[in-house]
């Protein structure tokens, strides 16, 4: 793969995963399920939430996720390892969000594990585990 071709397909990779926190941030399922493949796997277990489809997932963000008055995600060290048509990318993340109810913000970060498709629209996600490796001011 020429270098020109790595840094292309690295910022549309870089593009989808701010896509992602976008969608998710203003909850706007229907362009978080754009981010996915149709038979893509999502597990958020790691954080105490949903693992399933990506329909059964963005279900259940639309019920659960949409009560946070606000979030901001934020991704960065993306690392993506390209081979042809697929990539596995380990990006970290910060998301401070406002828990209803919660005078204090909450905030947790990681990484996302992302199994990555070359598809006719573009980089797609099959497979995303969250690996939430810490949490300030967890509800309940």
């Amino acid at each position: 793969m020429s270098e020109a071709h790595r840094h292309a397909d690295e910022a549309e990779i870089a593009r989808l995963l701010y896509r992602y926190a976008r969608a998710v941030d203003t909850k706007d399922w229907e362009l978080y399920r754009s981010v996915f493949t149709p038979d893509a796997h999502i597990d958020y277990s790691s954080a105490g939430a949903a693992a399933g489809s990506r329909d059964e997932v963005a279900d259940w963000l639309a019920a659960n996720f949409g009560v946070l008055e606000w979030s901001m995600h934020y991704i960065t060290n993306i690392e993506a390892d390209v081979d042809g048509d697929t990539a596995r990318v380990r990006a970290m993340f910060y998301n401070p969000m406002q828990f209803p109810g919660m005078s204090e913000p909450s905030f947790c970060g990681g990484y996302y594990h992302h199994d990555l498709v070359r598809t006719a629209d573009g980089w797609r996600s099959r497979r995303l585990v969250e690996e939430n490796v810490w949490f300030i001011n967890k509800p309940g």
